[in-house]
């Protein structure tokens, strides 16, 4: 019930009101099923063998009628159970994936995209077809075998009571159904996961797999995860086929108990209870109306399970909260205006020990290089600095205040990021380039494109800034993607920059044009460069030597090679030369 509460949550007031006449008219028009069959009764009785012809008509004309409004209302039914089952699907759509813009990146370390992506599909799709379907069948069922029960009653208890006294056999074989199949429909949901996950990643690394020629293993391995999800399913189409056919022997002895018990009752001097042609022929007709219920019972719970599991998965998204958010004590800042300390900082990845006792200053302006071998926390310090992960020990400020007490967007949206492993999305080059400020004139975006070196190919490509660009855009090099996220970077005017190996793709040339476009930014910004050429990093302020999470160097260009250390043999690999091949210059 808790999963149903949950999901009525998304669900508007206009459309709750909807969602309940759909309810009320399911009840209604079960209970008209009940009107024919009266009238047949009577047609029996007081026309065909009392030899009566003065009611047919009225008869007839009245059973067309209750099946036309019956019929009128059930497509009206329909109707507003769609519409609020699809607007409740908006609504869950548009608050789970606000939630999960504003999730943090453990979030995401935690769960995988095939997964995710199958929670906000296939699951819920499934919370979709509970609304509009599963509980008016289940309000349908349950509806007509009361109405239905209660009114043969009155017709004739005794042989009322023969039919209803098998239904307690198929309640207990449903039963049995329900706690067998939970398990294997969760078996089977995670298996739909696994399948979703390998094929989302092998379309994402598709030039990997052809870069390796593992095509063939690639279609292997999904093979597998097919097969895998394949069996769920046969097992649990085996298990509904194990009770399937007792709930059908159940459900046909009704028909063998009303032909049987009602001729004997009816062949009685005089018919026992009272039974009449009529009489059995109500009991003849509505047979189904108890048998039908009873077999859309297995049916019902098949789909419960199934919707039970999705809603389950998708409320873990709902109810997911961000470890980090806005503390309540902070505090509203204008502008990133750049200056940046680490106090002592430590940090782990769970229990994996990352940085150790991490402390520098830099000042509103300046430019701190970070260098150190493939792991050694470079990356690391720069998520910190964003918040996208808490510290276990120490302090970072930025101009002078605790990142715990900057509010989140305020202090990202003044943190400009460009990474080597760059992401474009499926937009024009302009959009990406104003991805960050959607007010930017194309003067502007022009202006930072320069800035990032990235204006000498732009014009080139088949609609120059107006060209897609992304996952399936034109094709774009490794140093052109880089410099489009530099540019777009730039554009948000950061009182930060960080350039996470940005210019590793690029050529010399290229690097030494950004380089001199980047010290002549129109705004100030601090800037923190992460590389391992000594080009990239050697005439910054400060540069910091990062080994096993710890500051093992730190100094400007000349000052490291004096301390010839990892700085100094870098520089010696990078120029050609051995360490003890003589006095540096």
């Amino acid at each position: 019930m808790s999963q149903i509460k949950w999901l009525l949550t998304f669900m508007d007031r206009k459309y709750r009101v909807a969602h309940a006449v759909a309810m009320a008219i399911s009840v209604v028009t079960s209970i008209m099923l009940l009107v024919n069959p009266a009238l047949t009764a009577r047609l029996m009785d007081d026309v065909i063998i009392a030899g009566n012809p003065d009611p047919l008509m009225g008869i007839l004309i009245t059973m067309l009628v209750v099946r036309i409004v019956r019929e009128s209302m059930r497509y009206l039914m329909i109707v507003l159970l769609e519409k609020a089952g699809q607007n409740t699907m908006k609504n869950m759509r548009k608050r789970l994936f606000r939630r999960m813009q504003f999730q943090d990146t453990r979030f995401y370390d935690a769960h995988r995209t095939g997964d995710l992506m199958t929670r906000m599909s296939s699951d819920m799709d499934w919370c979709r077809h509970f609304l509009s379907y599963i509980d008016y069948v289940l309000v349908d069922s349950a509806t007509t075998f009361l109405a239905t029960s209660i009114y043969l009653f009155f017709v004739s208890w005794r042989l009322a009571l023969a039919l209803v006294a098998v239904t307690p056999l198929l309640l207990l074989i449903s039963f049995f159904f329900s706690r067998r199949a939970r398990p294997m429909f969760r078996d089977m949901r995670d298996k739909l996961s696994d399948m979703n996950t390998d094929a989302q990643e092998n379309i994402a690394g598709n030039r990997v797999v052809k870069a390796f020629a593992r095509e063939d293993y690639e279609a292997e391995k999904f093979d597998t995860k097919s097969r895998a999800f394949r069996d769920a399913n046969l097992s649990i189409n085996k298990l509904w086929l194990t009770f399937f056919p007792l709930i059908e022997i159940l459900t046909n002895a009704m028909t063998v108990i009303t032909i049987f018990l009602g001729g004997w009752m009816l062949m009685q001097t005089p018919a026992l209870g009272g039974l009449t042609p009529g009489k059995l022929t109500i009991f003849s007709s509505l047979t189904w109306a108890l048998s039908v219920p009873m077999r859309n019972l297995g049916n019902i719970l098949n789909d419960w399970q199934r919707f039970s599991t999705s809603a389950g998965k998708v409320m873990e998204l709902d109810l997911a909260k961000p470890d980090i958010q806005d503390a309540a004590c902070a505090q509203d800042h204008d502008r990133v205006k750049g200056e940046i300390e680490f106090r002592s900082v430590s940090f782990s990845y769970d229990t994996t020990p990352v940085l150790e006792d991490i402390s520098f200053h830099a000042a509103s302006g300046e430019t701190i290089a970070i260098m150190g071998p493939t792991g050694s926390g470079k990356s690391t310090i720069i998520q910190l600095l964003a918040r996208c992960y808490d510290i276990q020990k120490g302090e970072i400020l930025v101009d002078g205040c605790n990142v715990r007490k900057w509010k989140l967007q305020q202090l990202r949206g003044g943190i400009g990021m460009a990474t080597q492993d760059v992401f474009l999305f499926s937009d024009t080059v302009e959009g990406n380039i104003a991805f960050g400020d959607q007010d930017l004139s194309m003067e502007e975006v022009e202006r930072y494109a320069h800035a990032a070196a990235a204006d000498g190919f732009i014009p080139d490509l088949p609609d120059g800034y107006d060209t897609i660009v992304g996952e399936r855009g034109v094709g774009l090099s490794g140093g052109q993607k880089q410099r489009i996220a530099l540019a777009r970077a730039l554009a948000v005017k950061p009182g930060i920059l960080v350039m996470d190996d940005t210019t590793s793709a690029v050529d010399m040339e290229t690097e030494k044009l950004i380089q001199s476009e980047l010290r002549a930014l129109p705004y100030e910004c601090t800037k923190i460069i992460i590389a391992q050429r000594i080009s990239s990093v050697k005439d910054a302020d400060q540069i910091l030597i990062i080994r096993d999470g710890r500051i093992a160097e730190r100094g400007t260009h000349e000052e490291l090679l004096a301390k010839k250390g990892y700085y100094y043999e870098t520089w010696c690999l990078q120029n050609g030369m051995e360490p003890e091949d003589g006095e540096v210059a």
